[in-house]
């Protein structure tokens, strides 16, 4: 593989390698192990910034880095919220609602496709506010945990807001889709 090719495959590989650090930071959580957890997922994080930004700065936009950003960045985030969940750290309602907007989104997407109606997906102001709101209140659960802070203060706030975001979000997405369908 020659430099150039290996530059311009840079933000993919990135986010393989973010793909790649979900399942050690799930057993991270499970163990647990707040700590490296926490570190790991900034580490994600701040790839995620990276790969994005050399793919626009360096115009090294691809296909295949258009499935696999989004995909990398949706696995972790659900991954982490149903590990937290299992662990009890949140309350498995919140990781439901989670990873129900996320396969809502996707199975509309799918049945779009596949009746030959396919549905061009730009996220929508409510869902970058939701996934920034998700994100945050993972990063400051593992943060929390990670230096023994006591969740009770805030958490409960905190879960109102996302799934406050998170159905605002959901419902969003499905008028847009019923409209497309020609339901609505």
């Amino acid at each position: 593989m020659s430099t150039n090719t290996l530059f311009a495959s840079l933000p993919n590989l990135i986010s393989l390698g973010r793909l790649i650090l979900v399942p050690v930071i799930i057993a991270l959580i499970v163990q647990p192990s707040w700590d490296l957890a926490f570190a790991l997922f900034l580490v994600a994080g701040v790839s995620d910034a990276i790969d994005g930004w050399l793919a626009k700065r360096f115009d090294l936009r691809s296909e295949l880095g258009a499935y696999l950003d989004p995909l990398a960045d949706k696995a972790l985030l659900v991954s982490i919220y149903v590990s937290l969940a299992v662990v009890g750290v949140l309350p498995a309602a919140i990781a439901i609602l989670v990873v129900s907007r996320d396969l809502m989104i996707v199975s509309a997407v799918v049945v779009s496709w596949v009746m030959g109606r396919p549905v061009a997906i730009r996220p929508l102001l409510v869902s970058k506010i939701n996934t920034l709101a998700q994100i945050a209140l993972a990063t400051l659960v593992l943060l929390a945990k990670s230096a023994e802070w006591d969740l009770a203060p805030w958490l409960p706030f905190a879960l109102y807001v996302i799934a406050t975001l998170t159905l605002a979000s959901a419902l969003a997405y499905l008028v847009q889709w019923l409209r497309h369908m020609e339901l609505y």
